[in-house]
């Protein structure tokens, strides 16, 4: 399905039913494909904390995604709640979005960003647009402990 119209990413404070709903699939996306205790994703409180910055992405006036950077020191940053809504997979969403963390990472100075992602072959869209973006497979990082269903992935900024 194409779609008329740009994209326009902006800062989001969660408040609205969109965004929430589309969270909650993310939740609930993340704990269906990986046991609770490997889920990593940052709950509403945690997509509000400080060091936190949330993003929405929408054309015309529907919500197409979003994503999150959480700082983990002056350097070094992660990508957190990447998802894309149903209606616009494979339309690029995750990609414009993606850019756009990356762009928001290199204007704080940032030198590395890294992520957590499942195992599963749920995860292997992600993991390819990850990969083309020039992460690779690294060792866990921050709090983060050795997990069969998680692949961690870094890149230098």
């Amino acid at each position: 399905m194409s779609r008329a119209g740009a994209w326009r990413i902006v800062e989001d404070d969660l408040s609205g039913a969109a965004i929430r709903a589309l969270l909650e699939q993310h939740f609930a996306g993340m704990l269906a494909n990986s046991p609770a205790g490997s889920c990593h994703f940052l709950d509403f409180d945690g997509l509000r904390a400080d060091g936190v910055t949330f993003w929405s992405i929408h054309r015309d006036d529907e919500l197409a995604g979003c994503g999150a950077l959480k700082m983990l020191d002056a350097k070094h940053g992660e990508i957190k709640s990447m998802r894309t809504a149903e209606s616009f997979l494979r339309q690029g969403v995750a990609a414009h979005m993606l850019d756009h963390i990356i762009d928001a990472a290199r204007a704080r100075g940032l030198k590395r960003l890294s992520l957590e992602t499942g195992s599963s072959g749920a995860f292997e869209p992600a993991i390819a647009l990850y990969q083309r973006y020039g992460f690779t497979e690294c060792a866990p990082f921050a709090d983060y402990q050795p997990d069969p269903f998680s692949r961690f992935m870094t890149r230098v900024l």
